[in-house]
């Protein structure tokens, strides 16, 4: 639960930032790397997940607009050297290609 004096969309949005693949691999190994639609906001993705709004977060998931990161994706990633925008909600690092 978040503390609700602090504005959880902006403190995430602080703790956003760009990363290259190879600063990912570690989090892909360990099947911790959500990828998140580009048509949806990163942000208010990651402040569903912060303040466990479950059947939103399903949702999105039955709509295919957040996905666990799979081989394919590494494969490709690598070859591109791909850039995201990412931030972290523990365990997960949410992540949209740039």
């Amino acid at each position: 639960m978040t503390d609700p004096g602090v504005d959880t969309g902006l403190l995430l949005n602080g703790q956003a930032g760009k990363i290259e693949w190879p600063g990912l691999v570690r989090h892909f190994a360990r099947g911790m790397i959500i990828c998140v639609d580009c048509k949806l906001d990163l942000i208010e993705v990651a402040e569903l997940m912060v303040k466990d709004q479950a059947d939103q977060v399903s949702t999105l998931y039955q709509d295919k607009k957040l996905r666990r990161a799979q081989d394919d994706d590494a494969i490709r990633w690598e070859a591109e050297a791909t850039e995201f925008w990412a931030v972290v909600v523990a365990p997960w690092v949410l992540v949209q290609e740039i």
